[in-house]
């Protein structure tokens, strides 16, 4: 893991002011030292400056970035986030074809392995790397830079043009950190926050002026032009393959996805819910590591009393604990129970606004930073569950007819529950069903449809683009921004692209096998866990039921409310947020997704102001 950043400016010259220059450089490795304290560097040349800092987990000894490559007159220079999962195969193909030319004292690192791979084929090369990355890559021959995003985002690249130029970090705050560049919004800004948040929509930075390079996509900024690249995109076909050899396939990608991902010079770690996605990464990982000597550590996550206080519901039908304990005991792994108090997951959601930029998802945030920030004082590398629901259909969403005929987000359907604390005028202004109505529209019309399929497959295929557009990218943020602010490298195996390939196309009967929810998964997994676990109905994130931090909340909001110079004050309605905080809350009913409708609004209210204060 790593922090990136730069700038790149084709008419102008650094090096005549190259103190100040290196001084924005070292801004940059200040500002994004969390994602990196183990190491860091700078480059710059007349047109382009780079800085790295890194969290050296893998390549420990010569994993120093920049990297920079000089032949026959032409020299390129890179820094990456990341991790880059298949680079034995990557340095084979490249001596392979013809790049025994390049010399290295040892087996190259993976920012070498990259940079000798776009030297040798050119920006394409990108579409051979499996991993998840940034990449800043500058070609001083050409005066071109190029930003590349991994496929499913799970690495973040901000970017903003200014006076001509461009500047470029791993987080928002690197780019406000850069004189002239400043933090404001407008009405499609309120809107992300507002109507859509803690989603956003794909490439928006919501600041004005802020963007994001997409997912599978790269630009290329030269003298000229800015040209945006998409390298990787999803394809329907007919699935010819029967259930015996899809669920062969479907065991493979995974177990080689995890197994790929063990790889570490530090030792790794696993989060384990009891749920069947953590437990069958665990259980994959321990047999892996058992085999080479080693015993896996676990962590799971909870909240102080949550065994007095837990109310069963839809969202939520079981506690977690009692099959975090049968899994423990099944992996043997060194397992750690980890618990947050109502006051520390109050208190995160402002260390969770410093750490995203944005606002996010609430206290599902704010404990998960928390747990992040206990797990990275013993470890750098962790490997989580997160995404199997959004490519296995997991979801409620996936399963209910109103859902699926919706004609809007899945897990926001609802927006009267957004409006419950808005001031009419505020409502008026950012007409809020048209704009989530036109963003839904824009997005589901890019979903690649299969000619031939009914209109509920039609439907479920629409939803399932969605949620690997939008809802899993939320996740993959949380992830990322939580992790790293901890300086822990979260790994991801079920967003490896080839598992999102396949399954993408495996039809919906197949995917609920056996008539059950993620059966697909579940048949792929026999082995790997205990009855059950492995068929044990879905529970989310772990939430807290206690009524005293949903007393705690409205307190917090109630001071807010009472202070003139809260800037939330433009957009709530007095009179509303008391009659809501004096109301009996609905647990079962979600916001957003399965985030319960009362706790946790108020608390996203109460990020939002504090957003709003620190970005004045």
């Amino acid at each position: 893991m790593s922090g990136i950043g730069g700038f790149f400016h084709p008419a102008k010259d650094y090096m005549e002011q190259r103190e100040y220059c290196e001084g924005l450089l070292d801004r940059f490795r200040r500002t994004l030292k969390h994602r990196g304290p183990d190491d860091s560097g700078t480059f710059l040349s007349s047109h382009c400056g780079l800085a790295r800092t890194w969290l050296a987990v893998s390549d420990t000894k010569n994993g120093h970035e920049p990297v920079q490559l000089e032949r026959d007159g032409r020299r390129m220079t890179l820094v990456h986030d990341g991790e880059i999962y298949n680079k034995k195969e990557l340095a084979r193909q490249l001596a392979k074809d013809g790049a025994s030319w390049l010399s290295f004292d040892s087996f190259p690192s993976e920012g070498q392995i990259l940079l000798a791979g776009f030297f040798q084929y050119g920006p394409e090369f990108i579409s051979q790397v499996n991993g998840i990355f940034a990449i800043a890559l500058y070609d001083e021959k050409q005066k071109c830079l190029y930003l590349f995003r991994d496929r499913c985002g799970a690495k973040p690249l901000f970017y903003c043009e200014e006076d001509g130029g461009l500047f470029f970090s791993s987080e928002i705050k690197g780019l406000f950190a850069m004189p002239g560049i400043t933090p404001s919004l407008d009405r499609n800004g309120l809107n992300e926050v507002f109507s859509l948040g803690p989603a956003r929509t794909p490439g928006s930075g919501v600041f004005c002026g802020i963007k994001e390079v997409l997912p599978a996509h790269f630009l290329t900024v030269c003298k000229d032009s800015a040209t945006d690249h998409c390298y990787w995109t999803l394809k329907s076909r007919p699935h010819e393959d029967d259930l015996k050899t899809t669920v062969e396939k479907t065991a493979f990608l995974i177990q080689d996805a995890v197994i790929r991902q063990i790889e570490a010079d530090v030792p790794i770690c696993s989060f384990l819910s009891g749920g069947i996605d953590s437990s069958i990464v665990s259980s994959i990982c321990a047999r892996e590591l058992k085999k080479r000597g080693k015993r896996l550590t676990t962590y799971s996550f909870d909240f102080k009393d949550n065994d007095k206080n837990f109310r069963s519901n839809a969202f939520q039908p079981s506690l977690d604990r009692p099959y975090v304990e049968k899994m423990a005991a099944y992996l043997d792994s060194d397992h750690h129970f980890l618990e947050c108090t109502s006051a520390a997951q109050a208190d995160g959601l402002y260390g969770s606004i410093k750490a995203h930029d944005l606002p996010n998802m609430a206290d599902i945030d704010s404990s998960l930073l928390y747990f992040c920030s206990l797990v990275g004082k013993e470890h750098s590398v962790a490997l989580t569950g997160e995404c199997a629901d959004e490519i296995f259909g997991g979801y409620p969403w996936f399963h209910k007819e109103e859902c699926l005929t919706a004609r809007t987000f899945p897990w926001t359907m609802d927006l009267n529950a957004r409006k419950i604390l808005l001031k009419d005028d505020f409502i008026e202004y950012l007409d809020m069903d048209g704009y989530v109505q036109e963003t839904w529209q824009r997005s589901a019309e890019e979903t690649p449809l299969l000619e031939g399929e009914s209109e509920t497959e039609k439907n479920r295929r629409i939803i399932s683009w969605l949620n690997l557009k939008w809802f899993m990218q939320t996740l993959l943020n949380r992830m990322d921004r939580d992790g790293s602010s901890a300086s822990l490298a979260a790994r991801v195996p079920f967003a490896d692209h080839r598992v999102i390939e396949y399954l993408w196309n495996v039809p919906w009967e197949m995917k609920t096998a056996g008539g059950v929810v993620k059966g697909l998964l579940r048949e792929a997994s026999k082995g790997l866990l205990p009855e059950e676990v492995l068929w044990r109905r879905k529970s989310p994130y772990p939430k807290t039921y206690d009524k005293g931090y949903e007393a705690l909340l409205a307190s917090r909001l109630r001071q807010i409310m009472d202070d003139p110079s809260s800037p939330i004050l433009e957009f709530l309605d007095k009179k509303k947020v008391e009659m809501f905080l004096e109301s009996p809350s609905d647990y079962g009913r979600p916001w957003y997704g399965q985030l319960m409708a009362a706790p946790q609004m108020i608390a996203y209210m109460i990020q939002l102001d504090f957003w709003l204060r620190t970005y004045l």
